[in-house]
């Protein structure tokens, strides 16, 4: 890979890791459109590990809210009295959140990187989960907040989390419309996908640095392209966050349901005349 097309996959990671319109479809789109096989292991690997460098952003755009939250839940692993701090119950939330995408994740990774790494899947999740997104935003009613999130929610978030690993649900769409299904607003939803995606995030991407680590350099990737994504694409996601916190407050998720629409159509009318294939 050269690094202009690094660079070029970093700000494409970076703008859609955290709106819910689906990163990895996307990055498969355009690893697509650049001419690479994209269920090739070190592909494969590369669209997961750059996705690091969005998580530090979201981490360092967090890093107050992080502090807060792990210094409650690590006061009230000791102090009996502490564990009636919100921020402490939020501490488990999130750790209970992460763990069902953890576990699928382990189970089915064969077929997270071959099966669904098709052009077919990224067209019929982008449209398919677009009409679950538009049912969840026009009925919920919004009348929880941050403080009232509890572990049954982020278990249940969490679980809906999974689906994102089918590449085009978006892993901020699916969790932001279980949250919206569980009545808490738009922007406690917002923030809640973003704490619950550090983990999962994370732990993809050193698992796939690890395990894939020859892949990267024998399929033709190479470590410095990817690295080199993975830096852009935190730059980028730093200004993603700050955007999307500051729209997302007032108004609904209507631009992106269309926008995935939109894209999922021009995808499959593209298959089905044969101008890309389907993997």
């Amino acid at each position: 890979m050269n690094i202009v097309h690094a660079v070029i996959l970093g700000i494409v990671e970076g703008v859609t890791e955290f709106l819910p319109v689906s990163s990895t479809g996307h990055l498969t789109i355009v690893e697509k459109v650049f001419g690479y096989k994209i269920d090739d292991p070190g592909v494969t690997a590369f669209t997961a590990i750059i996705q690091i460098g969005a998580i530090v952003a979201a981490v360092w755009y967090f890093r107050a809210d992080i502090v807060r939250i792990l210094s409650a839940w690590t006061r009230g692993l000791f102090d009996r009295s502490s564990r009636k701090e919100a921020d402490y119950r939020y501490g488990w939330a999130i750790i209970l959140g992460s763990m069902p995408i953890a576990a699928v994740g382990l189970l089915f990774h064969h077929t997270i990187e071959t099966t669904f790494r098709n052009m077919w899947w990224v067209a019929g999740a982008l449209i398919a989960w677009s009409a679950v997104m538009w049912l969840a935003d026009r009925f919920a009613s919004q009348r929880r907040t941050e403080k009232a999130v509890g572990w049954r929610d982020t278990l249940c978030i969490g679980l809906a989390q999974c689906l994102a690993l089918i590449p085009g649900v978006s892993r901020s769409g699916a969790t932001m419309s279980a949250g919206l299904v569980a009545g808490l607003d738009r922007v406690a939803v917002t923030k809640l996908s973003f704490f619950l995606g550090i983990p999962a995030l994370v732990a993809a991407g050193v698992m796939q640095a690890v395990t894939k680590y020859d892949d990267i350099v024998i399929h033709g990737v190479g470590w410095t392209p990817t690295l080199v994504a993975t830096a852009v694409s935190g730059l980028v996601g730093y200004f993603s966050i700050a955007w999307l916190l500051k729209f997302i407050a007032n108004n609904t998720f209507s631009l992106f349901i269309w926008y995935r629409v939109i894209i999922g159509l021009v995808i499959t009318v593209l298959i089905i005349s044969g101008a890309i294939a389907v993997v």
